[in-house]
This record gives structure tokens, sequence and C-alpha cells, in this order.
């Protein structure tokens, strides 16, 4: 490179808002520009600020970095070096006063017609901070004319070096007209320089519709004020993907004020976004859990049923295996799945807990899966959905055979490929969750009967656990009624100092068929109704109830009547347990209670489906 373009190059890159420099093709350097050198404190006649340096070394610039990041930049460097092909490194650049900033360094070689490196050309961006400071561009020693004319002639070498940043990067004149966008820019967006020059009268669609009225605000303040600004705007990318970044744009002035030139940066912020969405959706999911009450805090009891339960968590809490917990309502599954969650390696990240059940069915898709703005009347705006925000922990599916067979597909492609769309999305968003399940529904009955898919619960059923029913393990009473009096008496300001023989005699032989969630709330209305220090229950509490009785037509005493009249119902239904034509529905039952009456009496349903005396 002759002198006279050796200091075009050095004019042209002392007028980047950025560090700049360039080397040798050997990688020594032999000029930094204005900025670069004001930064590291280098003296007004150091042989970098004219490229007068004779006989540099290709890695003079390491002992300014950080002393931990030197060896990897020296290792980068010497890979470009040594391959002729651009590098990017980020490291800490020491400052006159001593302190560190990064920096994020992009290395280019610029070539002759015939292939050989002339120079080595990069651009140093200061990531230290998501405002960097205003960058004043030096004032022309000329007349605007002559700045003008300036800037024309060393246009293409500016264009080249912009063309090497990492960033989208447009040059306007002063009312916004169209002059110059970087290669960058254009790969991005997905069209030629020409056609953007074409398009300049008409309004383009590469903003977000929900940004661009911001963008146009910001542009009419700073064409009537000449202020710099800053904005973050969605663009979108010729995928038709919208991407977050950063804009920054600052004027160019002649010596009389007036803005000759706008130069227009676009940093890509979108994994940052991307991580304050994130964090905003985990921060109101954990509102949500601190909120929450729950049925109880913590697994109490050691009977030996519970013991063999505790004993698979321990198990399987290690793995990464989905669990389907099966149990009567009220025994406590989703606090073993909490176990399992907290014995885990995922314990340090979230627990979503979602009840299946809960939830409308045609709502249910949109919470699992989350969905995009528009997605469906009153999506105003893009959600995150539940296994989003689960990422990287556990979810637990409560009442998981309450799903619609849609959703089910949907759930079984999350297993199988780790991958789901939003509602209304066309883009597939990969998670790392681990599922666990839980019901109180027969799901192989469930699958037998069509409502349930096959390979959806063979993929749920890796690993089974079946949490007991309070009646099967009623050496843990007398513990969990002393744990539930001290939480609620604490709750009440009340002091108990003992338990009514009576009433804990007529709590163990008490079938609860609500199980644990029955025995807490029976104790809590105790609680709040006792004016003694000895806790008693109302036995009449305990009685049967009634209007499940009377619904059946059947009595507490007549235990083999009442198993009659099941086999009777499905008998009739051909085994079928619930839907409108089921045996629950024919005695006017929740389908819960009778799966409940069919497990407690020791039914054997599958004997009245059709071919089912045949197959016994």
């Amino acid at each position: 490179m002759n002198e006279s373009r050796e200091a075009q190059l050095r004019a042209t890159l002392n007028m980047i808002p950025a560090s700049t420099w360039y080397t040798t093709p050997s990688g020594g350097l032999i000029f930094v520009n204005e900025r670069n050198a004001d930064y590291g404190g280098l003296p007004s006649d150091h042989p970098l600020r004219f490229g007068t340096d004779t006989s540099p070394a290709w890695d003079a610039h390491i002992p300014f970095l950080h002393p931990d990041d030197q060896e990897e930049t020296r290792r980068v460097w010497s890979e470009c070096l040594r391959t002729g092909r651009p590098g990017e490194v980020s490291f800490r650049v020491r400052n006159a006063e001593g302190n560190y900033r990064w920096f994020l360094s992009r290395a280019e070689p610029l070539r002759s017609n015939d292939g050989t490196i002339l120079n080595w050309i990069g651009i140093n961006l200061d990531i230290e901070e998501r405002k960097q400071a205003e960058v004043e561009l030096r004032r022309s020693e000329e007349e605007r004319r002559t700045a003008e004319q300036k800037i024309r002639v060393q246009e293409a070498e500016l264009r080249q070096t912009l063309d090497f940043a990492p960033q989208l990067v447009a040059i306007f004149g002063p009312n916004r007209e169209r002059l110059y966008l970087n290669r960058m820019s254009l790969d991005y967006f997905g069209f030629t320089l020409d056609w953007w020059f074409e398009t300049e009268t008409r309004p383009g669609d590469e903003v977000h519709p929900d940004d661009a009225e911001r963008l146009r605000s910001q542009w009419r303040v700073a064409i009537a004020t000449g202020a710099a600004f800053e904005i973050e705007v969605r663009f979108r990318r010729n995928d038709g993907i919208y991407r977050w970044f950063l804009i920054r744009c600052n004027p160019l002035r002649d010596d009389q004020g007036r803005v000759l030139r706008w130069y227009a940066a676009g940093t890509d912020i979108e994994e940052r976004k991307r991580d304050e969405e994130r964090l905003q959706q985990e921060n109101v999911a954990l509102r949500e859990e601190i909120d929450k009450t729950s049925m109880f805090e913590e697994i109490v009891g050691g009977s030996p049923a519970l013991a063999a339960v505790l004993s698979q968590v321990s198990k399987v809490a290690s793995s990464d295996s989905t669990v389907l917990i099966a149990g009567e309502t009220g025994t406590g599954k989703e606090l073993v799945a909490r176990a399992i969650h907290r014995r885990s390696h995922r314990a340090s990240r979230g627990f979503v807990a979602v009840n299946c059940a809960a939830i409308p069915r045609d709502l249910i898709a949109s919470e699992l899966f989350g969905h995009e703005k528009g997605a469906f009347t009153g999506a105003l705006q893009r959600r995150l959905g539940r296994f989003e925000l689960a990422d990287g922990g556990t979810i637990f599916l409560d009442e998981v055979g309450e799903l619609a067979s849609d959703t089910q597909a949907a759930l079984l492609r999350v297993l199988q490929e780790r991958e789901f769309e939003r509602v209304g999305g066309q883009h597939p968003i990969r998670v790392d969750v681990r599922v666990i399940a839980a019901t109180n529904r027969d799901l192989a009955e469930a699958v037998a009967e069509g409502s349930f898919r096959q390979d959806l619960f063979y993929r749920l059923n890796v690993f089974p656990l079946e949490v007991p029913p309070l009646r099967e393990r009623q050496e843990d009473i007398p513990v969990l009624v002393e744990y539930f009096i001290d939480r609620y008496a604490r709750k009440a300001g009340k002091t108990i100092r003992r338990v009514s023989k009576r009433t804990l005699d007529r709590l163990k032989s008490y079938p609860w068929p609500g199980n644990v969630r029955e025995l807490q709330n029976v104790i809590e209305r105790s609680v709040i109704v006792s004016d003694t220090d000895e806790f008693t229950v109302d036995e009449s509490w305990l009685s049967t109830r009634p209007g499940v009785e009377r619904r059946l037509g059947i009595s507490d005493a007549l235990a083999s009547h009442e198993k009659a009249l099941i086999e009777d119902a499905l008998r009739a239904t051909a085994g079928r347990v619930f839907g409108p034509s089921g045996a629950a529905a024919r005695l006017g039952i929740p389908r819960s209670t009778l799966e409940s009456k069919i497990r407690a009496l020791k039914i054997n349903k599958n004997r009245f489906r059709a071919g089912g005396q045949k197959r016994s």
C-alpha cells in the first residue's frame, strides 16, 4: 500500500466511532486510531498514532490485555495469521488509568486483487456497558463543501471498514436520506443496496409493527433537534423472524453545527431480551408458587406403605426418567413430585406445577406451550408457556388423564423430541424439562377405552409410583394429627396440650375417603372451634357422608350390596367407568369416587368388558 493510500486509510479509521487499527500482513500492529490510542494513554508522538513503527511484533498488543485473556487472544490472533481467515475474540483492555473494559475485537484481512494480504484491519467494540458514551466525530477544519467532498473521497474505504463491523450499520443524510447500508445489514434483511435505494420513498416493513411508530417518532425528534438517540426495536430477518436490536444513532456536524450525516449502528440484543422476558416470567411463576397454598408442607409419616414410596423416590430422583404418580385424590401426589425434584440435579431450577383438570380444554395448550400475539381472541401479546418456564427444571402435570387428544399429541412430541411450538407459532422451541405426571384415574383402562393415547401412556409410565391412601397407612395418622394440630394451633394463636384418646381412636378407625386432605380439613376445623387445651373432633363430622350414599342408593352397612350394585352397573356398561354411558353416570356419582370404591371393594372391572370372561 503506497503512502498516500495509507494516509487515507488512517484518516478513514480515525473517522470511525469505534476503536480501530491495522497491522502488517504478518500481524505487527503499526497503527491505532486516535480513539484507541487515547484509551490506552499513548503519548502524542507515539509511532502507533502515525503508522511509523517499522518493526512491530505480531503480539506486541498482548501485554495491554487482562492477564486472564492473553492466552486466548494470542491463540485466536495466531490462528488468523496462520490461515488468513477473519477472527473475533472478546478481551479486557487496560486504559490509561489502569482500569480494564471489555471489548469485542473483529479482524479482517485487506487483500490485493490477486488475493495477497496487504494489511489486517480491525475494529474493537466496547461491550462493557449497555449504553456507551455518545461518540463525537471530529469536526471538519474546512468549510461544509470541503468536508462533504472529503467524506465522498473516503467513502469507499469507510464502507469497506464498516462492512467488517459485526453490527447493522447505516448512513443517512441530514433528513434521513438513505446513503449506505453495510454488508451485515444487507445479509440480515435479505435485499440489495440498489433495492434499498429504490424503495426510499416507500414505508419499509422491516420494523416490527409494534415498534414502527416509536422509531418514526424518534427520528422526527432527532431531525428536528439534531440530538443523538438510542432505541430498542425489532427488525425482521430475511426468513421472517423478528429480533431485538439496540439502535444508536449519532450525527456528524460541520463547523456551523449543521448535521451532515447520521451514523446508525444496531447491536443484536435478542438473547438479552429473551433472558429479561424469561426472568420476568419466572418471577411471576415464583410469586404464584409462593402465594399458592399447599396441601401440606412436607411428607409426614413412617409407615411401611409410605416408606416404600419414599424409597422409590430416592432411587428415581437422580435420573431424568419420566415418572407417573398414581393415587386417590388427596393422597399428596404433588408432594411426592416435589420430593423427586428436590432430590434431583435439577433442584436449583424451577418446579412448575400444572393442574390439567383445572384449565379449560381450549386453553390448556396455550397454558402448557404458550402462544404468539394474535394466536386467538384475547392473545394481546406473546406469552411463554409452562414448559418454557420449566426449562432446565421439572414440570408436574397433575390430573394428566384429563388432557384432550390434541394436547396429548403435543405432549407426546415434547417427550419424544424435546420440542414444541407455541399456539400460533411456526418455529419449534427446544426445551430440557423433566416431566412428572400424576393421575387418580386408571390410565390403562382409559387406553383400552380409547380416551387416552397408548403411546403417551407408555412414555409417561416409565417409572410408575403408587401413593397409598391414608386408610392403608393408619400408623401415620397420630403423627399427622400432631403435625396439623401444631400447624393450625399456632396459626390460630391457641395452645393445645393433648389429644382425646376417644378422638384419636375415632380418627384411626375412620376410612378417610378424602385421604390426607380430608384429615387436614377436619383438624383445621376442630382447632378453630376448640375452646380448651384438649383436642377433640365432633364425631358427626366423621360419619358416613349421606349425600353420596343417597346417590348410590346403598347403605354403608351393606358393603356386599354396594359391591353388587357397582358390579351390576359395570356389567350393564361393559366395564366402562366414565363417560355418558359409563357406570359412574349410571350410578350418579363422580368417576373418582367410583374408582375409589372399586379399588376398596377389590372389584375386577376387566371381567365385565367384552370378551373379558374368555380372557379370564
